[in-house]
């Protein structure tokens, strides 16, 4: 009996390295597993998370913006230049890349962006923030961010907030300036969108 029992154990230990090593090889050939991650989450099991999904939306005036992110909390923490580093790749949000939708073209920061869904990405800085719009859609993360993808990047100035906000925040703004603003902590960025 203890035989079988081992052949068992024996047989799903080489199954699991099977996966796992199989995984590894086709990730370092470039495939990219992230829809299938994405995919195989439902809704469900989103909003159990800690940080649960969120949705901004609204009109900038003819134009529709819609963001979905996932809402991290900051429990504490530090957060900018801390558990965000300064300087580096950031999914703006957890869990899956935050998607950003607008309806028609716009003008972002003085460029123009044309209509469509794109990945949202940022840079934070101290002093300002790089506002990157990828067109690969379905990304977990930034793991398969890639750069060839950006369609648009703007710079806009970080500004510090004087009080603490808990959950990180997107808001479409329409008064007194229309743009997209996303706050956390004590931090707080405003990205100008317009309609041509």
């Amino acid at each position: 009996m203890s035989k079988n029992i081992l052949k068992v154990v024996g047989g799903i230990v080489g199954a699991i390295i099977l996966i796992v090593v199989s995984v590894f090889i086709l990730t370092q050939a470039g495939v990219d597993f992230s829809s299938v991650i994405k995919f195989a989450v439902s809704f469900e099991e989103k909003a159990k998370r800690q940080s649960p999904p969120a949705t901004a939306s609204g009109n900038i005036r003819e134009v529709f913006i819609t963001v979905e992110y996932s809402q991290p909390v900051k429990n504490g923490r530090e957060i900018f230049g801390k558990l965000i580093p300064y300087g580096e790749m950031w999914r703006t949000g957890a869990n899956e890349a935050t998607e950003i939708t607008v309806s028609k073209d716009v003008i972002v920061a003085g460029k123009l962006l044309k209509a469509g869904r794109y990945e949202l990405f940022t840079i934070p800085t101290a002093e300002k923030w790089t506002i990157i719009f990828n067109s690969k859609l379905g990304q977990w993360g930034d793991f398969y961010y890639d750069p060839k993808s950006d369609v648009l990047r703007v710079e806009v100035p970080s500004v510090s907030n004087d009080t603490v906000l808990e959950r990180l925040t997107f808001q479409i703004e329409t008064s007194p300036l229309e743009g997209l603003s996303i706050a956390w902590d004590k931090t707080r960025v405003f990205v100008p969108i317009t309609a041509p």
